[in-house]
């Protein structure tokens, strides 16, 4: 913050009588200390990131912050319940970035799941509230409710205070880069996803969402680059649904993207379920995070419910690049009994008001997703995870 100098001017009024002779008057401030300016901050050399999986509301999740809402005297809907379990994490980072999985709907719906999505737009007030600074909304559902939908989420992420990228109301906007001031290091986040359900986008408007190209994602990530990122982030909504192992696309992209010098880190979306890190060079992608919210219906797979929120500690290297040095990363999981909440499974496993039964129980889940996570050697690679 610039420092703001006042100089106050005091004038001093003699009023003699008509004869009396002219005084003279020294306005000379004695024994005053020379004006010095404020030493300007050193510049930052370390910056943490954290990142999230799929914000994903099905209809029962959408009561129970309808049921939330009405517990603390409020109408409409409140995820901050649900999301209250991350929100340290979250709001401890310098930049904390989310997935808007599905458009948000009008404050009194309808909201709908699968397979068109429509969701309150309390959602938005919660991300917010649990600390997020920044979303990405290219995904499968992005044209789930037509340019309408767009706009809609669109306008209340303005609402709240969040930036976004992935989606846009005009052409103007989907060409501007998604550039943030964090502690005063440019950080640009670019958002693409694979496809939308076979829905097209609208005609006239092909810069309505953006689908994965890697020409286009190059080419905006220099964008960022020229209006001053220092670092350049993709959100990825790709991968096969429900397979832990990320598929060839998913291998042969990052390996295209990261090689460029364009951009920094990869974080992946969509497949509903954790997928493993990787180290490629002196890089790293997160394939898959899971569903930081979600409910699917009663007999899915557990894994389904699996999630992590890594945080990716950025240094600046002798060079002047930015390089990810350290990530550790928290394992979570959506609890849908008896209410539905993210679960800090670090945290629960080893909770001593919790029973011995429970307490394995957390503690076999984490153990579940640290096994994905290490599929392609991020363990060794250096990944970390709280026990």
């Amino acid at each position: 913050m610039k420092a703001k100098v006042r100089i106050v001017l005091l004038v001093v009024l003699l009023v003699a009588g008509c004869d009396a002779p002219e005084r003279q008057v020294d306005t000379r401030v004695p024994n005053s200390a020379p004006a010095t300016a404020s030493a300007a901050p050193a510049p930052r050399t370390e910056l943490t990131v954290v990142a999230a999986g799929d914000l994903l509301v099905h209809p029962p999740l959408t009561e129970q912050a309808a049921l939330d809402a009405r517990r603390n005297g409020r109408d409409g809907h409140d995820f901050t319940e649900v999301l209250a379990a991350v929100r340290p994490r979250v709001s401890a980072a310098d930049l904390a970035i989310c997935h808007m999985e599905t458009p948000l709907a009008e404050p009194e719906g309808p909201f709908t799941g699968w397979p068109t999505f429509s969701v309150p737009p309390q959602l938005a007030d919660a991300a917010a509230w649990a600390g997020f600074d920044t979303c990405s909304t290219a995904s499968n559902h992005s044209l789930d409710t037509g340019v309408a939908g767009i706009a809609r989420t669109l306008d209340n992420l303005d609402r709240v205070g969040l930036r976004y990228t992935g989606t846009a109301r005009s052409a103007a906007e989907a060409a501007r880069p998604n550039v943030l001031d964090v502690a005063g290091v440019k950080v640009g986040q670019l958002s693409y996803t694979l496809s939308f359900n076979g829905i097209e986008l609208p005609a006239g408007r092909p810069w309505a969402a953006n689908r994965i190209d890697q020409d286009a994602i190059l080419a905006e990530a220099r964008r960022a680059r020229a209006a001053g990122a220092e670092i350049v982030i993709l959100s990825l909504h790709w991968g096969t649904e429900y397979q832990n192992e990320p598929n060839g696309d998913q291998l042969d992209l990052a390996r295209l993207l990261l090689g460029s010098d364009e951009i920094d880190l990869i974080v992946g979306h969509h497949a509903h379920v954790v997928q493993p890190f990787e180290k490629i060079g002196s890089k790293w992608v997160a394939y898959g995070m899971g569903n930081l919210t979600t409910r699917f219906g009663d007999g899915s797979p557990e894994n389904t419910q699996d999630a992590v929120v890594p945080e990716f500690t950025f240094r600046r290297t002798a060079t002047g690049r930015w390089e990810v040095t350290d990530v550790t990363v928290l394992p979570t999981w959506m609890e849908y009994r008896p209410v539905a909440r993210v679960v800090d499974l670090a945290a629960a496993m080893t909770d001593p008001r919790l029973s011995a039964g429970q307490r394995t129980h957390y503690a076999r889940i984490h153990q579940r997703i640290v096994g994905y996570l290490g599929m392609r050697g991020a363990i060794e690679a250096g990944l970390r995870t709280p026990h």
